[in-house]
């Protein structure tokens, strides 16, 4: 894959955290998703205890699917990605996570600027705080703000960065609501990615119906790995409804 093919008009993406993806449960849940057909291997997570080079190499030996590295801080950096989510907090407040750490990144990530796609990371509240708001240190914007989510995305397309993600949290109680990916989808025309709280085939098809490009799936799968072939089976549907 190329960057400029990510993530296509209607993609699912499958999230493995390097300190939560065991050895057996790695190898079951990629035969499930070479199976249906899952679009990408995300790799990243909020804390880092194992290698994620290691999680890569072992995803790239048991399956074809790309991988793109979605680090949750700089000790997570990998070249052996396919592709790079290079993520800008776009909704919260901190300068290491708007700018500092990407300068620190950056002469690392210098002669693999071909893999890098520039994100727009938006944190929407979803219930109770999340391992990513904690992390972060940035509060999520409310999910009954949605003129703030709007302009937020905007500011961040205005600026360059070629995809916007709306991120409910790991383990959020409740996805991105369909009104702010509708209302973004509307206001944006960069790819528009959507995860976090995501547990149902019924969540899937209404956030591609209101306009999602990516559904990115995490938790919801580790708890019921076959939620990745409903939403590949979802996914299908809301391609063929273009």
């Amino acid at each position: 894959m190329t960057k400029d093919d990510f993530p296509g008009k209607r993609s699912i993406a499958l999230l493995l955290d390097p300190d939560k993806t065991g050895e057996n449960n790695l190898k079951k849940i990629l035969q499930i998703a070479s199976g249906s057909g899952t679009d990408y291997i995300l790799v990243g997570g909020s804390l880092t205890f194992n290698s994620t080079d290691l999680l890569i190499a072992k995803i790239k030996d048991l399956c074809s699917i790309p991988v793109v590295l979605f680090p949750g801080n700089l000790l997570q950096l990998s070249l052996k990605a396919d592709a790079i989510l290079l993520l800008s907090l776009i909704s919260g407040r901190n300068p290491e996570l708007l700018i500092g750490n990407h300068v620190i990144a950056a002469p690392f990530l210098r002669d693999a600027r071909e893999k890098l796609i520039s994100v727009g990371y938006i944190l929407v509240g979803c219930g109770k705080k999340t391992s990513v708001e904690y992390i972060s240190q940035t509060e999520a914007i409310p999910r009954d703000k949605t003129d703030l989510v709007v302009a937020t995305a905007l500011a961040g397309e205005m600026l360059g960065l070629s995809m916007i993600y709306l991120e409910a949290g790991s383990g959020a109680q409740e996805p991105v609501p369909p009104g702010i990916i509708k209302a973004v989808r509307e206001n944006v025309t960069v790819p528009l990615a959507v995860g976090g709280g995501i547990t149902t085939r019924v969540e899937i098809a209404r956030a591609f119906s209101s306009g999602a490009n990516l559904i990115i799936l995490g938790n919801g799968c580790e708890k019921n790995p076959l939620l990745l072939e409903e939403a590949c089976a979802e996914r299908d549907s809301a391609r063929q409804s273009i």
